[in-house]
């Protein structure tokens, strides 16, 4: 049973130090670690960040709850595990059909909740060396039932494509749903609901091993554009009550790549007032304020990211978060859709909805909704022929409005390997390499 009031609130701005109390009188004043604190709660800080980084950097929060989080059992390892990536992977260009969804009615097949329905699909660099990512598809439908999660190897970004979730977090409650993020970080506990009991849920997540995500720089774009620190939102304290607070619940862990779990003799959603700025958050993709050329040729892709996590090399992210949101397109004498390229950086690509500007439905397959692929480092890609031919041919006097879509792409520093499980998927197109033979030779002297 949900205890908490309708509907949820949420606290504007990104990176912000927050204060919250669900509670009138728990955050104590002036002290962060009273000898004791209001209601008998427990003080307990979480960092994100190393002690000693820069103020702009440092990322922590102290947490007022009703017991410790070290209240628990012993880890075991979980009876799932997240698979594992190939050892040499190939240059070859893939894509993915969307996952099949299971049955919406879980009283005919198994149920499948967030943490049973997530696959992983490729991913780079070390979680004990707090580097690269990894990247997986989800299917649940279900509920996560007493049970919590969190990932002491990186923060969660998760890309909902169909049905809307409740993220019920340490740090109160987040309502995320198609074309929307939220982003969990680093050790957070949380558990994922569906608001909608009669449809099966889809998506993605990015785990980011390396430095938080944070907003890019604007340079030249000056103060405003992209995405605007008042659109992201976070949650304000919420805990469980009465009964729900002493449910027994399993608590998931991931750490160093595998997943573990222990026992607790009541639900860790028991914060009753917090402050820092160390918070889960939430954020609408159709806010996103696109850049464009208004006379002619094309800004690199940069101008679509809406978070990055930076790496220890200036001007190169460990993580990108770039979406394909609508936009007019108005340059003249211009080939509008993405050019052809070759990338140094490795791009996993998906569409939350509608259809993708430089790619047609065609013998090939197609890239729809829930589907995916994966373009690495300097193998050539771009328009299909379809999409070159009508392109070639458009009006470029008159504007074109790209109506109705929503793509993204998760772009990193190193080569991205498939996972041994997404190589042998039957949702993955044997033929997509295929899409650009029919490009013919238009060379003329």
């Amino acid at each position: 049973m949900n205890t908490l009031h309708e509907p949820l609130q949420y606290q504007s701005g990104f990176g912000n130090t927050f204060a919250s109390e669900a509670l009138a009188g728990a955050l104590p004043q002036g002290r962060n670690s009273p000898q004791r604190c209001a209601f008998g709660l427990y003080a307990e800080q979480i960092t994100g960040s190393a002690f000693t980084a820069p103020r702009a950097d440092n990322r922590r929060s102290w947490l007022y709850r009703s017991r410790p989080a070290a209240v628990h059992g012993a880890f075991k390892p979980h009876n799932k595990q997240l698979g594992e990536l190939v050892a040499h992977p190939s240059p070859n260009n893939l894509r993915w059909s969307p996952a099949a969804l299971p049955a919406d009615n879980v009283a005919q097949d198994f149920a499948i909740d967030f943490i049973t329905g997530l696959q992983l699909m490729a991913g780079n660099g070390d979680a004990l060396t707090q580097t690269g990512v990894a990247i997986y598809s989800y299917t649940a439908n279900t509920s996560m039932q007493n049970t919590a999660f969190y990932s002491a190897d990186g923060e969660f970004l998760i890309v909902p494509q169909q049905g809307a979730l409740r993220l019920r977090t340490e740090l109160g409650i987040m309502d995320v749903a198609p074309q929307a993020i939220a982003v969990i970080p680093r050790g957070i506990r949380f558990k994922v609901e569906l608001l909608d009991k009669t449809q099966a849920a889809r998506g993605y997540v990015c785990e980011n091993f390396g430095a938080p995500l944070r907003l890019p720089d604007l340079g030249p774009i000056g103060a405003n554009g992209l995405a605007n620190p008042r659109d992201f939102l976070t949650p304000v304290a919420a805990y469980d009550k009465g009964d729900n607070a002493e449910q027994p619940h399993t608590l998931i862990a991931k750490f160093g790549g595998a997943l573990w779990q222990a026992s607790m003799a009541y639900s860790p959603f028991n914060v009753v007032a917090w402050h820092g700025n160390y918070a889960p958050y939430t954020y609408d993709l159709r806010h996103f304020n696109t850049i464009g050329s208004i006379s002619f040729d094309h800004p690199d892709p940069s101008i679509f990211l809406v978070l990055h996590s930076p790496s220890d090399t200036a001007g190169t992210s460990n993580l990108d978060f770039v979406i394909f949101p609508p936009r007019i397109l108005v340059a003249q004498d211009t080939f509008r859709p993405p050019w052809f390229h070759r990338n140094i950086a490795s791009e996993f690509m998906g569409l939350i909805h509608g259809a993708y500007d430089a790619k047609a439905e065609g013998k090939h397959g197609s890239f729809a909704p829930g589907g995916a692929s994966l373009h690495n480092c300097m193998t050539g890609h771009g328009p299909d022929a379809a999409t070159f031919e009508k392109a070639s041919a458009a009006d470029t006097t008159v504007a074109h409005h790209v109506k109705d879509t929503m793509a993204f792409m998760f772009e990193t520093r190193h080569v991205l390997r498939p996972s041994t499980t997404a190589l042998t998927l039957p949702t993955l197109q044997s033929h997509y390499q295929d899409s650009w033979l029919d490009l013919k030779n238009n060379f003329k002297w």
